[in-house]
């Protein structure tokens, strides 16, 4: 293997003068810097990145954790962290916790331990006052899903405002009766997108109806056993908001196996305008997060964190919008 040694021999120059080429440092002059690049491509030399980073004590890698990582709704969101990393000389590993807190805090020994620069938390399991402690020592930034009292910067959406905005339009589509399914993972988006679901009610003077209310796992089939439910009371509901697209799905999929329509018998409002929304049957009316710009501003605030470890935590609302689809207004 050839070593830093043998490049700085084969050119005639000290390893320092090696080093601060490889470094671009700005003391080396250009007629060097081409003898000392010539000679690195003629030995085929490969410096030894983890160790360099090390001394400077960086990685240049960030840790990503999300809840689960077969979820669609995350790709976007690390497109748009990658891109930014990329075009600033770091690179993100993807780690999947389950939501469990043993599975993040053995993660979080990655960031502990020095071994990446960064964590991207999607939906952290770990206290206020955990995640507080930790971002005092280490670079730490909340992305979507974030813990309202800790510390620490954060990137979301308004979705109280959202889930108000998705029942508002079924309401101006006639509607009085409309159920909706959450999550209950006890993440801050479901409390939040319920407030906005009440609101929108309380203000148009419907009665909130608990019987109404869903609460069940975030997935295909949370939707279809929620709307099963739906389906099976006495007064059903006449439409439907779920908090995200594939519970959505889930529900119109129950809806049409029990021969009813959707949206003339039921209609159906998701959330996150995930790639399969507009190409479902029929095509879902869903509040649509800028999921790509999540992802960089997320990382822009990353990076600006590692170069300034003294900078203020931020929490940062991008904008959403409701894309009407065939699935309320058939």
């Amino acid at each position: 293997m050839i070593t830093i040694q043998d490049v700085a021999k084969a050119a005639g120059v000290s390893v320092a003068t090696v080093s601060r080429v490889l470094n671009n440092h700005p003391s080396v002059s250009e007629k060097t810097r081409e003898k000392v690049q010539r000679t690195i491509d003629q030995l085929n030399y490969q410096p030894n990145l983890l160790g360099r980073n090390l001394r400077r004590s960086e990685t240049k890698m960030i840790l990503v954790l999300l809840q689960n990582i077969a979820n669609p709704f995350y790709s976007k969101i690390v497109k748009g962290m990658e891109d930014v990393g990329y075009k600033n000389g770091y690179h993100i590993m993807i780690c999947n916790t389950d939501s469990d807190p043993i599975k993040e805090n053995a993660y979080l020994k990655l960031l502990k331990n020095r071994l990446v620069d960064g964590v991207v938390f999607m939906a952290p399991v770990i206290s206020d006052e955990e995640l507080t402690e930790i971002s005092k020592n280490y670079c730490v930034v909340q992305c979507c899903e974030y813990k309202e009292f800790a510390d620490v910067s954060s990137v979301s959406i308004d979705n109280e405002a959202a889930a108000y905005k998705a029942t508002q339009h079924l309401i101006s589509q006639g509607h009085r009766r409309i159920g909706l399914i959450n999550g209950n993972s006890g993440i801050i988006s479901e409390s939040q997108r319920e407030k906005g679901y009440k609101r929108a009610l309380q203000e148009a003077g419907i009665e909130i109806d608990s019987q109404l209310i869903m609460y069940d796992s975030y997935g295909y089939r949370g939707g279809q056993r929620a709307a099963k439910y739906f389906l099976s009371i006495d007064k059903r509901p006449t439409a439907i908001f779920a908090v995200s697209d594939i519970i959505a799905i889930g529900a119109i999929k129950e809806i049409k196996e029990k021969g009813l329509s959707v949206p003339k018998d039921m209609a159906v409002v998701g959330f996150d305008d995930t790639g399969i929304a507009s190409m479902y049957d029929p095509p879902l009316t869903t509040v649509a997060q800028p999921r790509y710009d999540l992802g960089r501003v997320t990382m822009e605030i990353m990076l600006e964190r590692i170069r300034n470890n003294e900078a203020e935590s931020k929490r940062v609302f991008l904008e959403h919008s409701l894309i009407i689809r065939e699935s309320t207004v058939g």
